[in-house]
């Protein structure tokens, strides 16, 4: 590998030959080799999108010629392509501010676009970085990430996920079922109505993530340094933060206080905050799913999902519900995440947070498990979900529970003695309230009507004991 000098404030390094990044790139590679954890690639093109915008910021303000506002932008377009994935090569572990990350592309846009140009034309700091700071500039750059990652990759994947049950909730009416409270037989419920609670759950986890995405819309770019946005022209801030909008279709604007921008993070924390919502949601419905199809023989078996896999090396003919298994991992690993992600945060001394990198790495990872586990999820197992009609009126017509129903009319004590007797004696709730001289058999089959149980009750029904 042949290598070529060159320079920082520091003085001179070597790097190698078939790279555009530069001195601080290369002392940042070298110093910092810890982890096998990169910058997200997200974040790289959300840098691509900040320096195209900020150029044409300058440019408008007068600051930035035609010439080089031409070149930055068109290096810029050749990130977003992924044409130059390969000279982004800086760890997450690095110095709090990404101040590195932030030069990492200075260097490979100056580099590459005087390569276009065929001289000297820009400079890293003096054009590339004009008008702006790493203080502000990877700030803005995790939140534009963010807002994209959930836009375009999360949020589709969620609505994906909602269709799926609204199919399933109609394609299962009129099933009657066993409800469950604390894992113990619960009065009936429709399948239906199992499956709308699911819905539910994603359509409210929806609304979280999207009330989430205002606080991610407002920009640190123009604080500068520590926020009183020096070195930055007038109107730099809104001129920028109307590019990023133009470029990415999407209704960003720069934050009213800059301070606030540069040290907190907590617009990311109440985003995440959502995420992990998602997450102990989906967590629920994956436990949910494996517990009804469990078996086949020996469980619960009220469902039956696809069969992807064999399950196991040594049992013969085994599946078992890895989906259900890949979601828990994928929950589990997002809550874990959002302390991370905490943690951080709220290390912002006094004019800046240095702790970004690992709150976007954490942040990217778990909008993408999330997006990907959905997607999985739903093409390999939700999509899939018969429901097994059969062992589900056979559960529930063995169900102690229904005796619920009876309660209206002999009392709660007297329908626990029921239920207790059922239990006991091995036998069904209508011998038992028979035995018990509660009701005579033609009383008893007349207030017994367990698929009455399903529907909420009208005004003058039952007497509320």
């Amino acid at each position: 590998m042949g290598y070529r000098l060159e320079h920082d404030s520091m003085g001179e390094i070597e790097v190698p030959s078939d790279r555009y990044w530069g001195a601080q790139t290369q002392r940042s590679f070298q110093n910092f080799e810890i982890g096998i954890e990169k910058i997200p690639m997200e974040v790289i093109r959300a840098f691509a999108i900040l320096k195209k915008s900020a150029a044409a910021a300058n440019r408008r303000l007068g600051k930035l010629d035609d010439s080089r506002h031409a070149c930055i932008s068109q290096v810029c377009d050749e990130i977003l392509a992924g044409k130059l994935d390969g000279h982004f090569p800086l760890a997450v572990w690095q110095t709090g501010s990404g101040t590195q990350s932030n030069m990492n592309v200075n260097e490979v846009i100056a580099n590459r676009g005087n390569e276009i140009a065929g001289q000297k034309l820009l400079h890293p700091n003096d054009h590339v970085n004009m008008s702006q700071s790493s203080n502000d500039t990877f700030p803005t750059a995790m939140y534009i990430a963010a807002v994209v990652e959930l836009k375009e990759k999360l949020l589709p994947a969620m609505d994906q996920m909602i269709r799926t049950f609204r199919r399933l909730e109609k394609e299962n009416e009129g099933i009657i079922k066993s409800g469950r409270t604390h894992l113990q037989d619960a009065t009936p419920i429709l399948f239906s109505q199992e499956i709308s609670g699911w819905r539910s759950m994603l359509e409210k986890s929806r609304e979280m993530v999207e009330a989430s995405l205002s606080g991610l819309k407002e920009l640190a770019l123009g604080g500068t340094a520590v926020g009183t946005g020096l070195n930055a022209p007038e109107g730099f801030d809104t001129a920028a933060a109307e590019a990023v909008s133009q470029m990415t279709g999407i209704d960003f604007r720069t934050a009213d206080n800059k301070f606030h921008a540069l040290t907190s993070k907590d617009a990311i924390v109440f985003s995440h905050g959502a995420l992990k919502a998602l997450a102990a949601d989906m967590m629920k419905i994956a436990n949910d799913v494996r517990w009804l199809s469990s078996g086949p023989r020996c469980g619960l078996g009220e469902i039956q999902i696809p069969e992807n896999e064999p399950g196991s090396s040594i049992m013969p003919g085994k599946v078992n519900p890895t989906q259900c298994e890949s979601v828990t991992m994928v929950a589990v690993q997002v809550m874990g995440n959002d302390s991370a992600i905490g943690f951080a945060a709220s290390q912002g001394n006094f004019q800046l947070n240095v702790f970004m990198p690992v709150i976007i790495y954490n942040f990217l990872q778990s909008a993408r498990l999330l997006s990907d586990s959905l997607r999985s999820f739903d093409l390999h197992c939700a999509c899939g979900i018969k429901a097994n009609s059969r062992k589900m009126s056979e559960n529930l017509n063995r169900s102690l529970m229904l005796v619920t129903a009876l309660a209206p009319y002999i009392g709660y004590e007297h329908a626990a003695k029921t239920a207790k007797k059922a239990y006991q004696e091995d036998i069904s709730l209508k011998e038992a309230c028979i035995l018990l001289g509660f009701l005579s058999e033609d009383e008893f089959d007349k207030v017994f009507h367990p698929e009455q149980m399903v529907m909420p009750q009208q005004k003058g029904e039952g007497n509320g004991r």
